[in-house]
């Protein structure tokens, strides 16, 4: 099993290599497009701003290579953000537009960004098999509504929003699942064992 993690220069990717080989994988960092499309599981991490992150993803030309896999592929926190159709941050970024949905920042009386453990809840997916509802980790000022069509988990935090979401191939989580302790470990494992 090659399991590929994209390191583009916005990603956490050495905290999911980790979790990854606790649970005893191996992962290819890389953001080589070769490496990618002979992966047999792709993992897209991500921190900081969308739009210089979009950037990077086009300077190596994988803005297009991305949508075209046909293994699973997951995001996580801003790569999920960036596998939808378009951002407000940073003013507004055109995504990848593997998801039709928008992210929007968050609006009210909590605290922004919103960090911490929070539980997820209205789990429908295999990647989700064995978690139940359960605490999982969160770092983000930018949300995914709900949509019934593609949401997997929900959270609730000013509002419900999506926690994760999947369309064929396509998997994004706004957690950090290699940050989530052993609901975050069984998540991974589930997406490896897809």
């Amino acid at each position: 099993m090659k399991i590929v993690i994209i390191d583009y220069g916005a990603g956490n990717v050495f905290s999911v290599s980790t979790a990854i080989e606790r649970l005893g994988y191996k992962a290819v960092l890389s953001s080589d497009i070769n490496e990618i499309l002979t992966a047999d599981r792709v993992i897209f991490p991500g921190v900081g701003q969308a739009s210089s992150a979009l950037e990077e993803l086009k300077k190596r030309g994988l803005d297009k290579i991305l949508p075209t896999l046909k293994v699973p592929v997951l995001g996580i926190c801003l790569g999920m953000q960036m596998m939808c159709a378009h951002s407000q941050e940073g003013g507004g970024a055109e995504g990848l537009g593997i998801f039709p949905m928008a992210v929007r920042r968050f609006e009210g009386e909590e605290k922004i960004p919103h960090m911490g453990w929070n539980d997820i809840y209205g789990l429908d997916s295999p990647i989700m098999e064995g978690v139940d509802e359960s605490k999982v980790y969160f770092v983000h000022s930018y949300y995914v509504d709900v949509d019934e069509r593609y949401t997997i988990a929900r959270c609730d935090y000013m509002g419900e929003f999506s926690a994760a979401i999947k369309k064929d191939n396509f998997y994004g989580v706004q957690f950090h699942p290699e940050k989530s302790a052993e609901i975050g470990e069984r998540i991974i494992r589930n997406f490896i064992n897809l």
